[in-house]
């Protein structure tokens, strides 16, 4: 059983909620959100919001606070083999209430189809927006594709 070590980053004037499902190896190891240098998230959000791309974790942080984002992941232990989401079992959800209470959430979005099939099974009462995966797996969106599919957001943040 691993256990989600990475702490939730938002502050009470975060807009969206940005979930994924379960921390790679790489992000664990970095012990902050995507940190396999191969994922395009911060790519994305650079792009989408036409703002520096952050590199280090501090810069990261300070990049979500300041466009209103927050993130975490849905779930906070299961047993997996590597980074593969489909090899996750014995599954439990992170408390996204934390931040749902204590932050002015418009919107929860999903990043992916495996963080989408977690949210709805420990998530019923709540709905968010899928958006395409930004894992390097994902090899059938461009980076410009992702930008575009994940401009959704604009309408939101800060």
């Amino acid at each position: 059983m691993i256990i989600h070590e990475i702490p939730p980053v938002y502050d009470k004037n975060s807009k969206i909620l940005i979930l994924g499902s379960f921390p790679s190896v790489k992000s664990r190891e970095a012990a902050f959100f995507y940190g396999h240098p191969q994922n395009r998230f911060w790519k994305v959000l650079s792009g989408v919001l036409e703002d520096e791309c952050p590199k280090a974790t501090d810069e990261k942080r300070a990049f979500l606070i300041r466009h209103g984002i927050a993130v975490w992941d849905v779930l906070g232990k299961c047993d997996i083999e590597g980074s593969a989401d489909s090899t996750i079992k014995n599954a439990e959800p992170n408390d996204i209430d934390i931040i749902l209470k204590n932050a002015d959430i418009k919107k929860i979005f999903v990043n992916g189809g495996a963080a989408e099939k977690f949210f709805l099974k420990y998530h019923k009462d709540l709905k968010a927006h899928r958006l395409p995966s930004t894992s390097p797996a994902n090899a059938a969106f461009s980076l410009q594709r992702l930008i575009e599919e994940w401009g959704i957001i604009k309408e939101f943040v800060l």
